[in-house]
C-alpha cells in the first residue's frame, strides 16, 4: 500500500528540489495564460512603432574628421612636444570648433544661411551649438569627429565642410611666427639670471674665505668629520679596555690569598705579557721539597721520628716551604701592583681621548652649521648655473624661421552628402517595439496574475497550501439537474466525471491505513464550490467497491443531500440530536447496494451549538462503529464554524477547490482554521474542471469505453434516475 503520509523532512527536500521547475512552469503557465494580453500588447508598439516610422522625417548625417597635432613652442628643450598628447587640449579644440567666431565665419559663406534647416530658426549660431552641430573626440585616437544631421544631404555636407574651412582659416590667422620675439624674451631672461648667477658665487666664495674649515671639505669626505670618527672608535676602545684592566685588577685582588688560582688567572693572561712570572724559581723549590720529603719517607722506615737525622731533615722541608710560601705572597703583590697600574694606565688613557673627543665634537658642531650654510649657498647657484646653461643652448637652437604655436592640422575625411538616412532606424525601432511589447504583455500578464488569486494548477495548490491534490472533476453541465449531477458515478458510470469520482476513492482509500478513516468529511471555502456533488458520488463508488457506506449530510443551513437521492427530510440528524427519533429510524437506504443517508432533518434556529453538543459526538461515534465509511457534508468553512466542529471529530477532511474560481487567501483561511482545530487534512479535491484546461491533470476523454459494464446496468441506472426526479 502506498502511504502518503510522508515526513515533513521529505516534503520540504522535494518541494525544494521542485521549486526551480515549478517556478519556470508557474512562469510558462502565466504567460500561456496571458497569451492574448501579450500578443496585443507586441501589436499594439509594432503598430505605433510603423505608424511613427512612415510620419517620421528621415534624417540624413555627414561625418568629417580631423587630425589636430600641436607643435608647442619650444622655449625650454626639456617641453617639447608636451602638448601633443593632452587629451585636454583636443576637448579644447572640440569646444573650439563650436565657438561662436567659428560658426559666424562659417555662417558667412556663400548659401550657408540660406539652407532649409536655418529657415525657421532666429538664432543659427545657438541652433548649431544646441542640436545642429555635433563633436566629439575618439576615446581610443586623437580624431575630431564633426557631423551634422539634416533632412537635406547636400546642406549637412555643406555645412560641415563650411565649419571645417572656419577652423583652418581661424588658427591660419591666428598662428604666431614670432621667433624673435621669443629670441628677445630668453636673452633678456638669460641676462637676469647671469646677474643672479654672478652674485650666488660672490656670496659663496665669501662665506667660503670666512671659514677656513670648509677649505678641507669635499664632496666625499671631511677632515673635520672623518678625525671625530676615529675619535668616537678610540673612545669606545679606551672605555672597553678601562673596563676589561678593572675586572682584571678585581680578580686579582680576590685571588692574593689563593695562590694556586692566582697562577692558574697568570697562565690564562700571560698571552697579554702584563704579568711578572716566577715560574723558575718556585719551581725549582718545589722539586727540591718533593725530593726532601721522599727521603724523609724513606728515612722513617728506618729511623724513628725522633731521630736526629729525621728530624734535620724536617727542618730543611719546612724551610723550604716557608721559601714558597715567601715567594707567592712577594708573586701575588707583584701581579696585583702590575694589575693596578694597568687599571690605572687605561682608565687615565680613557679620560685623556674622551677629552679630546669632545673638543672635536663641538669642532664638528660648528662646522656642521658651517657647511649647511655653505650647501644652502652651492645648490642655489648650482641651480642658476644649470638654468642659464639650458637659456644659453636654446638660444643657440632657436630658428628665426621656426613657428611658435602652429597647429598641423589634416582632414582625414571630408563630409560628403549620405547616401542613405541614419535615422530613424527601422529594425532598431521596430526591434525596440517588439522588446517594449513583449516586456510590456508580460508584465501585464504578471500584473493580471497577481491581481487573480485563483489557484490554477496542482502543484500551485501543493505549494500554497501543503496538501496533496486527490484528484480533479471535469465540468459537467449547469443545464445537468442536482439529481443528475450529484449521481454522475450511477447515471453515467462511463463518463470521464465518473471515473474522476473512482480516481479520487481510490487516492482515499490508499492514503490512510485500513480502518482510520471512517469518518471523512468534504467541505470546501465557500459555497458553491462542488463539495456536495462530491459527497454524493464519491459515496456511491464506495459502496460500489463493496463497503458499507453512509451519507450524513450535516449542512444544517442549506441541505441539499435529500434533494438528490429524493429522500424525505422531515425526520433526520435533528431529531436524532433532540432525541425525538432514533438514529435507525432516520436513516433512509438509497437503491444503491451498501449505501445509506441520514438527512439533516427539520431546521434548527442553533446549527453550530447542536453539532458542538455531546449528543452529536455520541451519534457520529455509533455511525462509525456501524458502517465502514461515513462521508460527512458540511457547510463552507469561511462563512460560518460549522465544518470546523465537526472537523475536530472525523477521521480525516476533504477539501474541494472549485478550478478558476478558488482564491488563495480563502483557501488559505479554509486550511488554517480547519487546521487549528486540530483536522487532518487528507488533500484536496478539484471541482468543475473545463475541458480546454489540462492544468489540473484532466483532458477530454480517456479512450476506454465503457470499462466492461453491461447495457443491463446502464438502462437500469437510467431507470433509477427517472424514478427518483419523478419522486422529486
Amino acid at each position: 500500500m502506498i502511504n502518503k503520509y510522508n515526513s515533513i523532512e521529505n516534503e520540504e527536500l522535494q518541494l525544494s528540489a521542485l521549486g526551480p521547475i515549478m517556478f519556470q512552469d508557474n512562469l510558462f503557465k502565466i504567460a500561456w495564460r496571458g497569451r492574448w494580453l501579450i500578443a496585443a500588447s507586441v501589436v499594439i508598439c509594432l503598430g505605433i512603432a510603423f505608424g511613427y516610422l512612415l510620419k517620421a522625417t528621415p534624417i540624413f548625417t555627414s561625418m568629417s574628421r580631423i587630425y589636430v597635432e600641436q607643435s608647442g613652442p619650444r622655449i625650454i628643450q626639456q617641453a617639447e612636444g608636451v602638448m601633443t598628447q593632452s587629451k585636454n587640449y583636443l576637448y579644447t579644440q572640440a569646444e573650439l570648433l563650436k565657438s561662436t567666431p567659428i560658426l559666424a565665419s562659417a555662417l558667412e559663406k556663400p548659401g550657408v544661411k540660406q539652407m532649409e534647416i536655418f529657415r525657421k530658426v532666429d538664432n543659427p549660431i545657438v541652433f548649431l551649438k544646441k542640436k545642429g552641430l555635433d563633436v566629439s573626440v575618439g576615446k581610443k585616437d586623437d580624431i575630431i569627429s564633426i557631423s551634422n544631421d539634416s533632412p537635406e544631404p547636400a546642406e549637412a555636407a555643406k555645412l560641415v565642410n563650411a565649419v571645417i574651412d572656419s577652423y583652418v582659416t581661424y588658427h591660419s590667422t591666428q598662428k604666431r611666427t614670432t621667433s624673435a620675439e621669443v629670441l628677445k624674451i630668453l636673452q633678456k631672461e638669460k641676462e637676469k639670471r647671469d646677474i643672479e648667477f654672478m652674485d650666488k658665487l660672490k656670496t659663496m666664495m665669501e662665506f667660503k674665505k670666512d671659514n677656513i674649515a670648509l677649505a678641507f671639505e669635499n664632496r666625499n669626505s671631511n677632515i673635520i668629520l672623518d678625525r671625530l670618527s676615529s675619535l668616537s672608535e678610540a673612545v669606545t676602545q679606551a672605555q672597553l679596555q678601562t673596563i676589561e684592566a678593572k675586572s682584571i685588577y678585581e680578580i686579582t685582588q680576590s685571588m692574593v690569598s689563593d695562590p694556586t688560582k692566582l697562577k692558574q688567572l697568570v697562565q690564562a693572561e700571560r698571552a697579554r705579557g702584563i704579568y711578572i712570572t716566577g715560574q723558575n724559581e718556585s719551581s725549582r723549590l718545589k722539586a727540591e721539597l718533593d725530593k726532601l720529603e721522599l727521603q724523609l719517607t724513606d728515612l722513617t722506615h728506618r729511623l724513628t721520628t725522633d731521630h736526629p737525622a729525621a728530624r734535620a731533615m724536617q727542618q730543611k722541608i719546612d724551610q723550604v716551604k716557608d721559601q714558597i710560601a715567601e715567594m707567592d705572597n712577594q708573586f701575588a703583590e707583584a701581579q696585583l701592583a702590575v694589575a693596578r697600574q694597568q687599571y690605572l694606565a687605561c682608565k687615565e688613557r680613557e679620560t685623556e681621548v674622551s677629552a679630546y673627543f669632545m673638543e672635536q665634537r663641538q669642532k664638528a658642531i660648528d662646522m656642521n652649521e658651517q657647511l649647511a650654510q655653505y650647501t644652502i649657498l652651492q645648490s642655489g647657484w648650482e641651480q642658476t648655473k644649470k638654468l642659464c646653461d639650458i637659456l644659453d643652448d636654446r638660444i643657440k637652437e632657436l630658428n628665426i624661421t621656426e613657428d611658435v604655436g602652429a597647429l598641423n592640422i589634416s582632414i582625414l575625411e571630408v563630409a560628403r552628402p549620405a547616401g542613405n538616412p541614419s535615422k530613424p532606424q527601422k529594425a532598431r525601432i521596430m526591434a525596440m517595439a517588439l522588446v517594449f511589447g513583449l516586456m510590456l504583455g508580460g508584465g501585464l500578464a504578471l500584473l493580471r496574475d497577481w491581481m487573480d488569486q485563483k489557484l490554477r494548477s496542482p502543484e500551485e495548490i501543493n505549494a500554497v497550501l501543503g496538501i496533496p491534490v486527490l484528484g480533479s472533476v471535469p465540468l459537467m453541465s449547469r443545464k445537468q439537474s442536482i439529481c443528475d449531477r450529484g449521481q454522475k458515478v450511477l447515471l453515467e458510470s462511463d463518463s470521464p466525471a465518473a471515473e474522476a469520482y473512482r480516481s479520487i476513492r481510490t487516492a482515499v482509500f490508499f492514503s490512510v491505513p485500513n480502518g482510520r478513516a471512517k469518518t471523512v468529511l468534504v467541505t470546501s471555502p465557500a459555497a458553491s464550490d462542488g463539495k456536495t456533488t462530491l459527497v454524493s458520488n464519491l459515496a456511491i463508488t464506495m459502496a460500489q467497491a463493496g463497503q458499507k457506506t453512509l451519507i450524513l449530510d450535516a449542512d444544517l443551513r442549506k441541505p441539499m443531500q435529500h434533494e438528490i437521492f429524493g429522500v424525505d427530510c422531515d425526520s433526520g440528524l435533528t431529531d436524532v440530536l433532540a432525541s425525538k427519533a432514533s438514529l435507525k429510524d432516520a436513516i433512509h437506504s438509497t437503491p444503491v447496494k451498501n449505501l445509506d443517508i441520514l438527512t439533516t432533518g427539520p431546521d434548527v434556529p442553533n446549527p453550530s451549538e447542536m453539532l458542538n453538543s455531546t449528543a452529536f459526538t455520541r451519534t457520529l461515534a455509533e455511525l462509525a462503529a456501524n458502517y465502514d465509511r461515513v462521508i460527512i457534508d458540511s457547510p463552507p468553512v469561511m462563512p460560518v464554524t460549522d465544518a470546523r466542529i465537526i472537523a475536530a471529530l472525523c477521521n480525516v477532511t476533504v477539501l474541494v477547490l472549485r478550478a478558476e474560481e478558488s482564491t488563495r487567501k480563502a483557501s488559505q483561511q479554509a486550511r488554517d482554521g480547519l487546521l487549528s482545530v486540530g483536522a487532518q487534512l487528507l488533500g484536496a479535491v478539484v471541482n468543475e474542471v473545463s475541458k480546454r484546461n489540462g492544468q489540473y491533470g484532466y483532458y477530454a476523454g480517456y479512450g476506454y469505453g465503457h470499462y466492461g459494464r453491461s447495457r443491463n446496468e446502464n438502462k437500469t441506472a437510467k431507470t433509477y434516475s427517472e424514478k427518483t426526479s419523478s419522486e422529486s
